[in-house]
């Protein structure tokens, strides 16, 4: 055999589609027709008030249930998602953060309960709370006792669980929120060395038992459309990884070394603008994971194509696997070695990443390792994302059909009566409240309430691992709101910073300063700075665009009022009475904008305040007429990406409100 081919094919990474949505019931009929497609591995997607710990009865958990994911509120509806899917062979991962333990624990309950032992099972939880900080926003305690949970689960599963991956290091929402290859490379290992250096201290690891636990970190990346550069990210990456592991850890064993991720290409990228670009966007970015044979992805989920238009249908997410079968059985791909060894490009590349990479993460111990760091990075991210929006507003970034080329026919991928997207059933939420009721009634409850008290008294131990009266809890029926509860009561309540204040000032061009000059026109004749209230009502947690109109309001002078994410619709109006605003900003990305934002509405004419409301998000056309009837004044989706643009409507809708507008000269 020729060296320029491999004895035998590779085999193929694991192929998911991430998925779930409604209640248990619907999402696994759903995972059994993928299975049925050819899907390899299971990608658990929860719904916001499982992702953050609450009941589907809850008053935060109002219009979010079922809508982003599957609610899982106890073993019961467990035991329905996984409902004839063999456990002892399934590869599943949950894409769970804050209640990662919890969930966890109810797979464990639900594998045994069906005569599947732990010991067999193979998966991944994310696991990852740091990136909840700096990105995706489902957090539920504070960092301290949430590092805790993490190494908790860590111990647990090398010592009780052995094939399972229990933390998958999330540099995804990184890119997401704005991160360069660099930042995303830097903040991701710097996580990982937080979590290590966690699970050293708590002890619960034997020190010859601990390169397995270096051996059991897991990463999931994100993959953009520079796909030669991302390949790069994902050597240095590996590279900067089996350094750590020799010199700060003391892991010899090459196996253990091997930095091993798993891969959703990027969806910050996908645009509402002619759809149907993101699918070869989608395409060359799974190219990024799967080229070079030395670091190719172990297991890759794809999104669908009309993600930014809201959520895929069944056939949407059939499309992206076939892609995945596609690349992995029709092409080449997995013939060969390494196809960039030897590479001048690619080795200069590496070698400019992971210099840079390390530079970053110097930054990251200075500031007292990745937990202490959360502000520095938090804001950091939010410049980076500031930038990179403000190139493509400039043109210097060029995204097809959004900024260039943006002549287009109608799509047909479009065209039907749905929209191009799935909408999940009204009647999901009030269905999961009465079921949950039911639970509560049927259940033991003295048993819940031992289990509760156990779990109450492991958390105020530090030195007790949490996860066996987790799976106790679990066993018992208690629910996942009473499992974060009990948490809450001993860990406190926490607010992530968010970046907003601490980023530093944008510069300026022609249509900022032009804008910029009309806040101080209205201003003055205001007799105040315009006051602008950005808020997100809900249990979504995607702050970036929120994030990214309270910067650049301030960058254009005006006042700013950002308390971040998981308010309710009563907090959001009451701040925008006690704070006088001229104008409010709602952004919801959770589908929750028919139930959420016309209360809002509603609780602010109540309170007297008259200021316009926009509305920011993955907002339907039908759901946009629908919340104008409903009195906001402007809403904006993904297509909307020039800023300063967005700004000079806003003024003039606070400028027509006031009666401060001037004559056009």
């Amino acid at each position: 055999m020729t060296e320029h081919r491999l004895p035998e094919p590779d085999r193929p990474w694991v192929i998911r589609t991430y998925a779930g949505h409604s209640d248990a019931r619907r999402s696994n009929e759903l995972y059994r027709r993928n299975l049925a497609k050819g899907q390899t591995g299971l990608s658990i997607a929860f719904d916001l008030p499982t992702q953050t710990g609450y009941d589907p009865d809850h008053v935060l958990a109002r219009g979010e249930v079922g809508k982003v994911g599957v609610s899982i509120a106890h073993k019961g509806d467990m035991h329905t998602l996984l409902e004839d899917i063999p456990l002892g062979e399934m590869n599943t991962s949950m894409t769970i953060n804050a209640t990662a333990a919890w969930l966890l624990a109810l797979y464990v309950t639900v594998a045994e309960e069906t005569g599947v032992p732990r010991a067999q099972l193979q998966g991944t939880t994310q696991n990852d709370i740091i990136k909840e900080y700096l990105s995706r926003g489902t957090y539920a305690f504070p960092p301290g006792p949430s590092m805790r949970l993490i190494a908790d689960t860590v111990s647990f599963t090398v010592n009780e669980i052995p094939k399972w991956n229990p933390i998958n290091v999330c540099s995804y929402h990184l890119q997401e929120a704005g991160a360069t290859p660099v930042q995303e490379i830097a903040y991701a290992l710097s996580t990982a060395i937080a979590v290590l250096d966690e699970v050293k201290a708590r002890g619960q690891v034997s020190e010859d038992d601990f390169p397995r636990v270096f051996g059991r970190i897991s990463f999931f990346v994100n993959a953009g459309v520079r796909f030669i550069e991302e390949h790069a990210k994902l050597r240095a990456m590996a590279e900067l990884w089996r350094k750590i592991g020799r010199e700060r850890y003391g892991v010899t064993d090459e196996k253990l070394l091997r930095m091993r991720y798993g891969v959703q290409v990027n969806s910050l990228g996908l645009t509402e603008a002619q759809p149907e670009n993101n699918v070869p966007r989608i395409v060359l970015e799974a190219l990024a994971v799967t080229l070079g044979r030395n670091a190719r992805a172990r297991a890759i989920q794809l999104p669908a194509w009309n993600e930014a238009l809201g959520l895929p249908r069944p056939w949407d997410q059939q499309w992206s696997l076939r892609i995945q079968q596609i690349l992995a059985y029709e092409t080449d791909l997995l013939e060969y070695p390494d196809i960039f060894e030897g590479s001048k490009v690619m080795d200069g590349l590496v070698a400019e990443l992971r210099e840079g990479a390390e530079e970053e993460m110097a930054v990251v111990a200075e500031h007292g390792g990745a937990v202490e760091a959360v502000p520095y990075m938090k804001a950091r991210l939010v410049e980076s994302h500031r930038e990179r929006i403000a190139r493509i507003e400039r043109g210097e970034i060029k995204v097809v059909g959004q900024n260039i080329f943006t002549e287009t026919e109608s799509s047909p991928l479009t065209a039907g009566a749905d929209g191009g997207i799935l909408t999940p059933d009204p009647e999901v939420e009030e269905e999961c409240r009465a079921a949950l009721e039911r639970w509560r009634e049927q259940r033991d409850e003295t048993a819940v309430e031992r289990a509760l008290a156990e779990l109450a008294e492991a958390a105020r131990d530090e030195s007790r691992n949490i996860m066996p009266a987790t799976i106790n809890a679990a066993k018992a029926g208690a629910t996942t709101g009473e499992w974060a509860q009990t948490l809450r009561e001993a860990f406190g309540d926490y607010r992530a910073p968010t970046g907003v204040g601490a980023a530093a000032a944008g510069g300026s061009d022609e249509e900022l300063a032009a804008v910029r000059e009309r806040v101080e026109e209205v201003s003055a004749r205001l007799g105040h700075r315009i006051r602008m209230l950005v808020g997100k009502p809900g249990l979504d947690g995607h702050s970036n665009g929120a994030e990214q109109i309270a910067v650049r309001a301030r960058d254009v002078g005006m006042e700013v009022v950002y308390q971040g994410i998981r308010l309710t619709p009563e907090q959001i109006a009451a701040s925008a009475a006690d704070e006088d605003v001229d104008v409010v900003g709602l952004s919801i990305l959770s589908g929750s904008h028919m139930e959420l934002i016309p209360e809002t509405v509603r609780l602010l004419r109540d309170r007297g305040v008259d200021a316009p409301v926009v509305v920011g998000g993955i907002i339907p056309p039908a759901h946009a007429e629908r919340l104008r009837e409903q009195g906001v004044a402007r809403v904006y989706t993904p297509k909307d990406f020039e800023i300063n643009r967005i700004m000079g409507e806003i003024v003039e809708l606070v400028a027509e409100r006031s009666s401060a507008a001037t004559p056009a000269s």
